[in-house]
């Protein structure tokens, strides 16, 4: 990996500016987990390959120790498989896991938005309204975030912080899925329309308008991934299934 100047790993820091205008330091760890995080998002390391700790340390300039952190960490966020003795592997593309998450988004989400609407303030929607924004110019790499961000800030006036965190890890585990959308130009025109919809509903209080268009919303978005995921794994049986 190449590190820009700023960063140096044999000090274990990154030294970035923060919204307060102060440095943040970021660790050895932090650096190789968002450079094999990113490359498995983007398909650089491909669902099945195995993943080499000392071949990783060699090529990343660091010691085995912070790329077996990393590892663990991706394994937790269900990006790694580990296999006890075979190691670690990119985890596959899963159309039952996609259908499994996206039927646990739609049974958990249109009820925290429908709890939440009758809390739900000025501030936050907008808020909610930037993120649509960032959205339409937002990179593959930024879009899931920003699209979580997006939903967090309309369900977190629901005040079920337990039901939040179930989702908020659903959306970590889909976001590998959630590019498929964001290189898609209609479907995020299509989210665009629909999040502002939600938006202007929240606004007007209808609770069960907005719980109605968000189970559509989410639905429409598990079958376009689904439908996708098909053809990758359609297309490449012999790579995904070594």
């Amino acid at each position: 990996m190449a590190y820009p100047a700023n960063i140096h790993p044999s000090n274990d820091v990154e030294r970035l500016p923060s919204s307060t205008g102060r440095l943040v330091r970021k660790t050895t760890v932090e650096l190789v987990l968002d450079d094999l995080r990113a490359r498995i998002l983007s398909g650089a390391l491909p669902p099945g390959v195995p993943l080499r700790q000392e071949a990783l340390a060699d090529e990343l300039g660091v010691s085995r120790i912070p790329v077996r952190e990393a590892i663990r960490i991706l394994s937790a966020e269900g990006l790694i498989d580990v296999l006890p003795h075979k190691g670690a592997f990119v985890s596959m593309l899963s159309k039952e896991e996609v259908r499994e998450f996206f039927d646990i988004r739609q049974r958990l989400e249109p009820w925290l938005l429908h709890e939440a609407v009758a809390h739900i303030s000025d501030a936050d929607l907008h808020r909610a309204q930037a993120q649509v924004e960032a959205m339409d110019h937002a990179t593959a790499d930024d879009w899931g975030a920003l699209n979580w961000a997006f939903h967090e800030l309309l369900y977190a006036p629901a005040g079920r912080p337990a039901a939040l965190s179930i989702v908020r890890a659903l959306h970590e585990k889909s976001e590998r899925y959630f590019r498929f959308q964001a290189v898609n130009t209609p479907v995020r025109e299509q989210a665009h329309r629909e999040h502002q919809q939600l938006i202007d509903l929240c606004r007007h209080r209808q609770a069960d308008k907005a719980q109605q268009v968000l189970e559509e919303h989410i639905a429409t978005a598990g079958d376009e991934i689904l439908g996708i995921v098909t053809r990758i794994l359609d297309d490449k049986p012999a790579r995904l299934t070594s």
